[in-house]
């Protein structure tokens, strides 16, 4: 099997996944020295490929001889020619072209809860219109729609958790109505190596993964701070304003918050009633407690 974003924050974990079910599996990556799961199991072996989605001409003999093709590859802010347009949509539906050029069986794209084709944000469109490229593109596809992703080094959990730390009057995005539906990123890459080994009852070809509970903004906040045993007082601070302070930090070295964390914030980030999850694949997700144990504890 083959994983491009190998190294990636869920990419790397479906990668040790696969290994551990015996699985030999390519991590390809623009850096595959920074693979953290060399042959970590002992069963499953790795072949690391230094390889660049955006190089259509690259990877077609990456995914040559794969079964399965997953993208794990994603982009958050845009740098140069890495654009959410080149990497969402024209390398997903490269990528799925060459996979399906090449004899692969399946291909596993991943999304995000939310992603919509017609939405006026840059991001959200992008990640819609990747889902559309790679349908069309590869028949039969299975499009993996994670909410958002918590776990150790993680952007989410842990960044609020430290400014819970910091910060004597904790801002919120709007009211803090924003409803999420957080997923721990081990789950979903098991959620993926289960898919990847056909290990689902269902021929369903989305799947939202996410968390047990639905929380707002407001309430996780709280619920962290409460498990950290700190004190904690909101303040409400408009989207308009929160899209100012964005768009003048982009334009910064180790930029913290991007306009399109932004636009994903004005919307909720619940699975949909209607499309298979982590239980129709046997799984239990974890709960944002365990999460935050295990972040503070580095288990």
């Amino acid at each position: 099997m083959t994983v491009f974003g190998g190294t990636g924050f869920l990419g790397r974990r479906i990668v040790c996944r696969l290994l551990e079910k015996a699985v030999d599996v390519r991590a390809v990556s623009r850096h595959p020295h920074k693979n953290k799961c060399d042959n970590a199991s002992g069963k499953g072996r790795i072949q690391q490929i230094e390889a660049d989605i955006l190089n259509a001409s690259s990877i077609a003999a990456v995914v040559g001889g794969s079964r399965v093709v997953v993208n794990a590859v994603s982009l958050y802010v845009e740098h140069g020619e890495q654009t959410f347009e080149r990497v969402h949509v024209q390398a997903a539906a490269d990528l799925a072209t060459a996979s399906r050029d090449a004899g692969v069986e399946s291909f596993i794209q991943i999304s995000g809860i939310g992603s919509d084709a017609k939405s006026r944000s840059n991001y959200i469109r992008a990640r819609g219109r990747g889902e559309e490229a790679v349908k069309a593109t590869f028949q039969g596809a299975v499009i993996v729609r994670p909410a958002v992703m918590t776990g150790p080094d993680d952007a989410f959990i842990t960044t609020i958790s430290r400014l819970v730390r910091l910060l004597p009057i904790y801002p919120l995005f709007g009211n803090g109505g924003t409803r999420l539906q957080p997923v721990y990123v081990e789950d979903v890459a098991e959620a993926v190596s289960r898919l990847a080994l056909g290990q689902n009852s269902t021929d369903a070809s989305i799947f939202e993964c996410a968390g047990p509970r639905i929380y707002s903004y407001r309430e996780l906040v709280g619920q962290i701070a409460t498990q950290l045993k700190l004190p904690i007082r909101f303040v409400p601070v408009p989207f308009p304003l929160w899209s100012m302070l964005a768009t003048a930090t982009e334009c910064l070295p180790g930029v913290f918050l991007t306009r399109n964390q932004v636009d994903l914030m004005r919307c909720d980030n619940v699975a949909a009633n209607d499309l298979p999850g982590l239980q129709e694949l046997g799984m239990q997700a974890r709960s944002i407690e365990d999460v935050v144990y295990m972040i503070e504890h580095d288990v």
